[in-house]
């Protein structure tokens, strides 16, 4: 689609498409940066869009003070305000503090991350589907969790914690990856803690219980191979232990116990 474009207004552009249909389109530039504030159906939204953006710019509006039916878009609010206050211009809506920053979805949804990940997040923008939250990168959707070592199998409270209740609060501190591992579940009883590893085939079948989450996990590895060499064509991923030599590994991979249920099932 080709579009021709000629100055309206300030800040406000007539924009014309291939098919003969005029739109406006309104930009502003605020400390040597041209910024593009949208395209709008009439000369009259774009003009407010830029005289709000204007009045943001120039006063002491926040984040907060956005309102329901506003002509400029949640988004563009947030990055004005940041830039305003920070000089620093970032296309997604985000807003920069001394020592982390917020991450807007809306006006009522919001996200804390170190600064660490502000070049990543300035780059990348967020989605929501279903409740996950992801980033498209080369291509893929890829959980925000995976930069923390957790994997998309894993439960909140179960695998990982927000330690202080937040689970908005992505900083890298309040995150504690309690499990990971695919396939075991840390258990507690009568103050005692063991690791059960289960598959899931039809259903989930227990592999056994351990005492660490690295035999757990071996034995999940076990009961893949096993399957594997059943027939059993589902894509399972195994676990890399770390911490674990390729001897310790073997070693331990060849005296683990799996349950006799996995070792005599029939397909």
């Amino acid at each position: 689609m080709s579009e021709t474009n000629s100055v309206s207004s300030t800040g406000v552009y007539t924009a014309t498409k291939q098919n003969g249909e005029v739109y406006y389109r309104s930009s502003i530039t605020y400390s040597n940066k041209h910024i593009s504030l949208g395209s709008f159906p009439t000369h009259e939204t774009a003009k407010e869009v830029y005289c709000l953006s204007k009045k943001i710019l120039e006063s002491n509006l926040t984040i907060q003070e956005y309102y329901e039916h506003s002509p400029l878009p949640f988004h563009k609010w947030v990055v004005l305000i940041n830039f305003r206050d920070n000089g620093i211009y970032i296309k997604n809506p985000i807003y920069v503090l001394p020592k982390y920053f917020i991450y807007y979805m809306s006006p009522e949804e919001e996200y804390y991350f170190d600064t660490d990940d502000l070049f990543y997040y300035s780059n990348h923008k967020i989605l929501k589907k279903s409740g996950y939250l992801f980033v498209n990168d080369y291509g893929m959707q890829v959980n925000i969790l995976s930069r923390y070592g957790i994997k998309n199998f894993a439960v909140a409270g179960r695998d990982y914690i927000f330690a202080n209740g937040n689970c908005n609060d992505f900083r890298y501190g309040n995150i504690k990856v309690i499990n990971p591992y695919y396939g075991v579940i840390k258990e507690v009883k009568n103050g005692r803690i063991s690791y059960k590893a289960q598959i899931h085939i039809n259903g989930n079948y227990i592999i056994g219980r351990y005492k660490t989450a690295e035999e757990a996990a071996i034995a999940y590895n076990k009961a893949v191979d096993i399957l594997f060499q059943k027939g059993v064509q589902k894509n399972y991923t195994k676990n890399y232990i770390e911490s674990y030599s390729q001897i310790q590994y073997a070693k331990e991979y060849s005296m683990i116990r799996i349950s006799k249920k996995i070792r005599e099932l029939q397909f």
